[in-house]
């Protein structure tokens, strides 16, 4: 499925968080390992944050927390289908407005319904551009997937554009789920083709 996985490594204390651990926990053990690299400190992991419940980005996710100790975060109205398909009692149950950190990096919860009933999106809140870690919520050229329902689709592309694009510049770099990043910027024009084509 080329999911992307993402690791955040604090330089300062060597505290990780990984956002959606999809596949492969010995490949990921290996991510881990490097990112230690990027700190001075014997890294640990300590969240896996996962974006929404779905099979390609949750495979490993058990593994991977039992082989660190890292505690598992996901949208409160996606555990239920975490803990039923994976087996996986999330530790973190987060709603649109929370915040996950570790030390020296803060991360913002943004709830964008739709994709899933509790899928969400991370975004940086310190630095200049803002990275929006977005699932498959926002991709480049459209919203995720909402199975043909109009109800789903005008919640995500409600979500998304009141608390994405209306909220951060266009240089804000949109990290999605699969393929390639793109930024607010660019896809911003593609809005009003978006609502049209209402998929």
């Amino acid at each position: 499925m080329h999911n992307a996985v993402y690791l955040i490594t604090a330089k300062s204390s060597g505290e990780q968080l990984l956002i959606d651990a999809a596949d492969d926990v010995d490949t990921l053990a290996s991510l881990l390992q490097e990112g230690a690299a990027d700190s001075e400190h014997p890294a640990s992991l300590r969240f896996i944050v996962t974006t929404h419940a779905h099979w390609d980005h949750t495979r490993a996710t058990g593994a991977l927390a039992a082989r660190t100790g890292a505690k598992v975060a996901i949208g409160r109205a996606d555990a239920r289908q975490l803990e039923k398909e994976r087996g996986v009692d999330a530790d973190v149950l987060l709603e649109h407005g929370d915040r996950v950190e570790i030390e020296g990096v803060s991360l913002e919860v943004i709830s964008l319904r739709g994709h899933t009933p509790g899928s969400i999106a991370l975004a940086t809140s310190d630095g200049h551009p803002a990275l929006l870690f977005t699932g498959d919520s926002l991709f480049p050229g459209g919203v995720g997937n909402t199975g043909h329902v109009p109800e789903r689709f005008a919640q995500l592309f409600g979500d998304v554009t009141e608390r994405l694009f209306a909220v951060f510049d266009d240089n804000a770099q949109v990290l999605p789920g699969h393929g390639d990043p793109t930024t607010l910027g660019a896809e911003r024009p593609s809005l009003p083709e978006w609502r049209e084509r209402g998929w």
